[in-house]
């Protein structure tokens, strides 16, 4: 679920942005198993993924090696650590950044961000992927958790799906910081507004649940109560 509406937005983007057909460099950092890398990838653009987890980086290798030798070719994985990209990579390397599930594991994500957006080409678009501390109360108070929803409000710490405390962010904070990077919000989208109770595992998702939860992600107020919020700012 996640997975695909991410990718339909940031798809959405990439079209508004570049013209159809063109190779793209695109740096993926944090890929974890590589949904979105090996999906670009397969596309026809580069992607390069920068991966902090050992273990992670394995899986993805093996994800990698299992397809066929022209989508292999088109992936590059760096193992690093996404608050340090400068050590890595030039200014203006990529035409697209992915950030999408690592802020939450970041305690002060300000420089990290900035990091980010420096590796960016002009007119690169920096797609951000975060928990939204906005709406935190929602997940327990839909559990029929009231105590976990009243101590929810006003703060931006939680414990994620696999029992590991973790930070939410605002999107009004995220707007100022990526005005001050220089690569200022273009577009925003929600993320999960209606099924954030719902198992990740799911095999099959209905269409039309797709479809409710694609509206919902772009339409006020819904998305400014989605589970997470998908930023897209363009660097200047």
């Amino acid at each position: 679920m996640r997975q695909e509406l991410v990718a339909r937005q940031l798809d959405e983007q990439i079209t508004a942005r570049f013209p159809v057909g063109r190779r793209l460099r695109i740096l993926d950092v944090g890929p974890g198993q590589g949904t979105q890398a090996l999906r670009l990838a397969r596309a026809g653009h580069l992607v390069t993924g920068l991966e902090a987890d050992a273990e992670m980086a394995a899986v993805l290798r093996e994800a990698v090696a299992a397809e066929p030798e022209g989508i292999r070719e088109r992936i590059t994985l760096v193992e690093g650590d996404g608050r340090e990209t400068g050590r890595h990579f030039g200014p203006g390397s990529f035409d697209v950044v992915l950030c999408h599930g690592v802020l939450m594991y970041v305690p002060e994500p300000d420089a990290m961000v900035a990091g980010l957006a420096r590796v960016l080409a002009p007119g690169g678009l920096l797609s951000l992927l975060v928990r939204n501390a906005d709406a935190l109360a929602m997940r327990p108070a839909l559990q029929g958790d009231w105590a976990g929803a009243l101590a929810a409000f006003g703060g931006d710490t939680y414990t994620n799906r696999l029992g590991l405390p973790a930070r939410a962010d605002r999107r009004a904070d995220l707007t100022t910081t990526l005005s001050a990077i220089g690569a200022p919000l273009h577009a925003w989208y929600g993320v999960r507004v209606f099924t954030d109770t719902a198992p990740d595992d799911a095999v099959e998702v209905p269409e039309e649940l797709l479809a409710a939860e694609e509206l919902a992600g772009r339409t006020d107020p819904y998305r400014g109560v989605a589970a997470l919020l998908h930023l897209c700012g363009v660097r200047s």
